[in-house]
């Protein structure tokens, strides 16, 4: 339907078992959601009457959209990104612009040969959504309106992730753009609810326009009953509707733009023939440096082969004892264009600087009040997505560190190098945390503020930052662990950057389920076990069933339930030094974990084999 490149995926998924697996466990997991949420509420409440029932399935309905909801447009935008990403870097992209596929086979063969197990998951799960109507509070067009606006997002974010990913050369900066533009959509848009509220612009409010716009308000109006009399308005009601016609206008607008450009932006500058790629390696004492540089050499390779004893005019480039870490620091090694994901992110900061302006502000004119209850749910909103975004770019750098030069074909030289292990896993994390620097100072100014103005006292920003710092190594050492556990780019990265997403997705569902079903946290450890022991057995499937070490699997079933622990905690209050050192211990303990097996096993990691000489 889409051309060969779709039909080849269609072929090919359903033989392998992951397509099977993911659909499985997606289900399982929903199921096993909705029976935790039951006995979360039998345990503390009881159900007496049909309202009771009603209340519970529209607060169960609320947050399975909302998880399948974030979920859906995550893996669609990093799965098309790293889809297209992958035949840049193995440089089969250009053998597919090589035949006689037309732009439009290209782009939307990616694109939906990416979607596939997305809609698939999808389908599957609305037997499950189906169900929550017989708890009642829950009508079918509900569920209908909820798969719409799912389903038109989905392909938004696939839509840009594959545009961004035809346009860039580099995966970093693919995926670092792809979820700085997520993150950027839904800012704008709840700063718009948030700033405008009943303030009508056009005779339309400004929650009705951030509704019209943004896929979390859409999916909230989605979920609620629409109690017009027509029919399309119970389908999808006003501004639901309107959201899914703007939806599939932003994806026709960046389909079109990238059947337009698709062979204009490729190949690249970098394979084109009479280039080098200079553009993008070089130093950072720029152009002009590396080209003297470089007439210089050739001057010296044009003399008479004696001329090698000659003194040559000009110093070279210093490098230091760790080439791995110089070539990260000193060179432009993920290319130029990084600035544009700087900028980006200096842009999204501003944004949650005034959103946590604005929210200082009202709280210093309302006066002192408990602190908890009145500013904490404000702020959490703009410090969780700014810190969520900055720790996936850390993370989508350090993956891609490895997988590039993996693809590239580097790898394969710098392991017949005498290049030590220590020397190559601590140039790869240096260099992720220099490059990423503004992702990791950023979000500790916004605590810093905060402080400044006496929203945290003096104790809470120390542990604040101390916490930050952890999961930033957390987040760099899981990316570059990934990498070099996964030899297929794709699912490296999908891994990595899965860990890191399922675990705040973890989180927010438990801290949402607590507080939405009751007031009282405790005895709630038989309710989430199961929740807690899959996740367990999740982490260690895909971060040590490949390369198996005691320490890993310890750090991969203890790290749920020290999460647990430190979400129970946090909402009791007054506990912030537990959650400290429940959170730092666990983390540090995982960072640890699979630091340690990378340096001192990483001939095995990496399949190099040590000769009889070495021994």
């Amino acid at each position: 339907m889409f051309g060969p490149v779709f039909a080849r995926e269609a072929a090919t998924m359903p033989r392998r078992p992951r397509h099977f697996l993911y659909r499985s466990l997606y289900v399982t997991g929903l199921l096993l959601l909705m029976c935790t949420a039951w006995l979360r509420v039998t345990g503390t409440q009881i159900i007496l009457t049909v309202g009771d029932m009603a209340r519970f399935g529209t607060i169960l309905f609320q947050i399975l959209a909302l998880l399948q909801l974030a979920l859906v447009v995550f893996f669609a935008a990093m799965g098309a990104a790293s889809n297209v990403s992958q035949e840049k870097d193995r440089r089969t992209l250009i053998l597919l612009l090589l035949t006689r596929m037309t732009n439009s086979e290209l782009v939307l063969g990616k694109l939906f040969a990416s979607l596939l197990t997305i809609f698939f998951m999808l389908a599957a799960a609305a037997p499950v959504f189906m169900l929550t109507t017989l708890f009642g509070g829950v009508s079918f067009a509900q569920v209908v309106r909820v798969y719409a606006v799912t389903i038109v997002s989905a392909l938004v974010a696939g839509s840009l992730g594959s545009t961004l990913a035809f346009w860039r050369e580099k995966t970093f900066q693919t995926l670092s753009i792809t979820a700085l533009v997520l993150v950027m959509w839904l800012g704008v848009w709840e700063g718009v609810s948030f700033a405008a509220g009943q303030v009508r612009v056009a005779g339309i409010e400004g929650q009705a326009w951030a509704t019209m716009f943004s896929p979390f308000r859409a999916i909230l109006a989605a979920a609620h009953p629409a109690m017009d009399a027509g029919l399309s308005a119970r389908l999808l009601g006003d501004e639901v509707s309107w959201f899914v016609l703007i939806a599939l206008g932003g994806v026709l607008v960046l389909n079109a733009i990238a059947i337009a450009r698709v062979r204009v932006w490729n190949p690249s500058r970098e394979v084109r023939p009479g280039q080098t790629g200079q553009d993008e390696e070089a130093s950072i004492w720029g152009v002009a440096h590396d080209l003297a540089q470089a007439e210089a050499a050739e001057q010296a390779r044009a003399r008479h082969v004696d001329a090698r004893t000659t003194r040559v005019v000009g110093t070279s480039r210093p490098v230091w004892d760790n080439p791995i870490l110089w070539r990260e620091v000193c060179t432009w090694a993920y290319g130029r264009k990084v600035l544009i994901i700087r900028l980006t992110y200096l842009l999204l900061f501003a944004m949650a600087w005034a959103a946590l302006h604005w929210i200082v502000r009202a709280e210093l004119a309302a006066g002192p009040k408990d602190e908890f209850a009145s500013f904490l749910p404000a702020a959490t909103m703009p410090m969780a997505l700014f810190c969520l975004v900055s720790l996936v770019v850390v993370n989508a750098l350090a993956v891609t560190s490895i997988t590039n030069e993996r693809d590239g074909q580097a790898l394969d030289l710098l392991l017949v190098s005498d290049l030590s292990p220590r020397e190559f896993i601590v140039g790869k994390l240096g260099g992720v945390l220099w490059v990423t620097k503004e992702m990791v100072v950023l979000p500790l100014v916004l605590c810093g503020y905060l402080w400044w103005f006496g929203m945290l006292d003096f104790e809470n920003f120390v542990l604040l930052v101390i916490g930050l710092l952890v999961m930033n190594l957390f987040v760099a050492t899981l990316g570059i662990h990934c990498g070099m556990t996964y030899a297929n780019s794709r699912s490296a990265i999908g891994v990595s950057l899965g860990t890191v997403f399922f675990l705040f997705l973890g989180v927010s569902a438990c801290m949402i389920m607590m507080v939405k079903f009751s007031s009282s946290f405790h005895n709630q450890l038989p309710p989430f076990l199961a929740s807690i022991l899959g996740g367990g057995v999740g982490l260690y499937v895909a971060l040590g069933f490949r390369n198996p070490s005691p320490a890993i699997t310890l750090a991969s079933l203890s790290l749920p339930f020290a999460t647990f622990f430190a979400i129970t905690s946090f909402l009791l209050r007054n506990q912030e030094l537990t959650v400290f050192l429940v959170v730092s211990t666990a983390y540090g303990f995982a960072t640890a974990a699979m630091l340690v097996p990378a340096v001192y096993e990483f001939d095995i990691a990496m399949g190099r084999t040590k000769t009889a000489g070495d021994e």
